[in-house]
This record gives structure tokens, sequence and C-alpha cells, in this order.
């Protein structure tokens, strides 16, 4: 109930304030980016958190994994070949198709190369997601050197999150998306209560394991597809408000944690984009300060596990 009465007050002063005698404009401009903060928010809550529940680990997210560097390395594919014609080739609608059906893919191989092997392979997922997450990094790098300065910029724009740009023709479809989605993941939220007692325990409690977590990678490939094609990749966001969450609800029930995390998460998107625009002026993007405090707060939990 805190979390909600937090969410609707960070929602109003994000709205209301000071907005001037445009307010009409200013309303229907802030209700956009609100909208989409709220697809982000979900996104990035649920897909988190199933994650951490699949690999029995609070520090991995999909965007430690390598998710959002392959949406880079497709979005620089796509300027590579096409340069300054990517707009005519393939429109926003297209490009969000391609970078779902390859998220989904790199999902499935995940599954085959770690699900598929045995039982304890937390490092083996750890040391794949990395490798790849690096590979994907260092080719869409080596591209973007070779691509034409006038069309980088259309992949510059690409690689920071922003929520002053909204792709107002995916912004309904993204939503529709996230609502569908996350009714389908919180009527499969017993499930993960089940498989966070661990691969054995699920099995022997009936638990048809491998089908499940297939189906939980889809859904997770899907979620981080939308936010990140929406908005940009924000790498450590999802670190940051599942840690958050458990800290602040202490309940195994992935019904309670997913929602909790959901309204966490939108807090969090609606205060930093708050602070950004009216303490910062527009000169630091959301996601750099995401990610710094993030960054550092995953070297914490490093450490603090260490010690454990």
């Amino acid at each position: 109930m805190v979390a909600l009465l937090l969410l609707i007050g960070s929602a109003a002063l994000f709205l209301f304030y000071r907005m001037g005698n445009s307010w009409e404009f200013a309303l229907r401009f802030r209700g956009m980016k609100l909208l989409a903060i709220i697809v982000v928010a979900g996104c990035v809550a649920f897909s988190s958190v199933a994650f951490q529940t699949l690999t029995n680990n609070r520090i991995l997210t999909p965007s430690i994994m390598g998710f959002e560097s392959l949406y880079l390395l497709i979005q620089t594919f796509i300027v590579y070949f096409y340069g300054d014609q990517t707009f005519k080739v393939l429109n926003h609608v297209d490009n969000f198709l391609v970078s779902v059906t390859g998220m989904i893919v790199f999902a499935f191989l995940l599954y085959l190369m770690i699900y598929k092997k045995g039982k304890n392979n937390l490092y083996l997922l750890l040391l794949v997601g990395i490798i790849l997450g690096t590979l994907f990094s260092s080719l869409s790098s080596f591209m973007q050197l070779l691509i034409d300065p006038n069309d980088f910029f259309i992949i510059q724009g690409k690689m920071f999150a922003t929520f002053n740009k909204i792709n107002s023709d995916l912004l309904w479809p993204s939503l529709f998306i996230m609502m569908i989605i996350l009714f389908v993941g919180l009527r499969m939220a017993k499930y993960l209560d089940v498989i966070a007692l661990g691969r054995d325990q699920a099995i022997n409690l009936g638990l048809n394991y491998n089908r499940t977590v297939k189906i939980f990678m889809v859904l997770i490939a899907i979620l981080v597809s939308v936010s990140t094609a929406l908005v940009g990749p924000i790498t450590f966001l999802g670190l940051l408000v599942t840690n958050l969450t458990y800290e602040l609800f202490k309940t195994h029930k992935h019904t309670v944690i997913i929602t909790a995390c959901c309204l966490v998460s939108a807090i969090t998107l609606l205060l930093g984009q708050f602070f950004m625009e009216r303490v910062f002026n527009l000169s630091v993007p959301i996601s750099a300060i995401i990610n710094i405090i993030g960054g550092f707060y995953f070297m914490y939990l490093l450490l603090r596990v260490k010690k454990l």
C-alpha cells in the first residue's frame, strides 16, 4: 500500500510540476513518458525477478547476460547494411519485430546450451552470458568503426535509454504486449515459487522443469526486447530494483515480489526522470545515472556475497 501511494505521488509530481501555460501539451507529452515508464518498469521487473529465480542468483539479470548487447548488435547490423536508407527499408515496427525475434532465438540458445547440460550450471551460465555479451559488444564496436560517421548517429541514438523521444508507434503495442506477458507471468508465478526451491525439488513436486524454464525464458526475452526497443538499454536497472524489492518485502511469494518490483521500478524511473529533467536540466541521460549507481551496487553485492 505504501509503495502504491508513493507511485501515485511520484506520478502526480512528474505530471503536474511546473506545467506552465501550455498545460494540455505538457500533460500529453508527460503522459506519453509516464506510460513508457510504466511499460519499462513492468518489463524490467518481471524479467529480472524471473531470471534471478531461474538462475537461483540475485546478482544476475538478463541485461548482464547479454540481451541488450544483442539488441545493439542487431541495430548495428541493420545500419551497417542499409546505411541512411535504414528507415526506408525497415520501419519502426519491422525493426521491433526483428529485435524480438533475435532475442527469442538467443534465449533458446541459452536454454539449449545451459539447461540441457545438467543441473549445476550457474557458473557456466554466468560464463556463457558474459562471453556472449562481450562478443556482441565487440562486434558492435568493430562494425561501428566501419560505418559512415553520418550513419553512426542512428546507432548512437539507440545506445542510451531516454524517455524524451518515445516512439509513439511502438508505445501502445508495447503496452499491450507487456500487459499480456505480465498477465500470463503472474498466473505462472506459482511455478516460480516451486523453481525457487531448486531443480531437484521442483521435479520431485511434479513440475515439468525444462518446459517451464523454456516458457519463462521466452517471456523474459520478449519483455527485455520490448523495453529495450522502446527506450534503449538500461543495464543495471533490474539489479537495483529487484534487490531493493527483496530488502523491502520479506516474502517468497513471487506474485507479491513481482507486483512490488513493478511498483519499485516505476517509482525509481519516475524520480530519476524527474531529477534528470529538473535538477540536471537534461544534461545527463537517466541510463547513465542508473548504470553508475547500479555498477557500484553490483560491486557491493559481489563483495558482500564474498564475505558471507
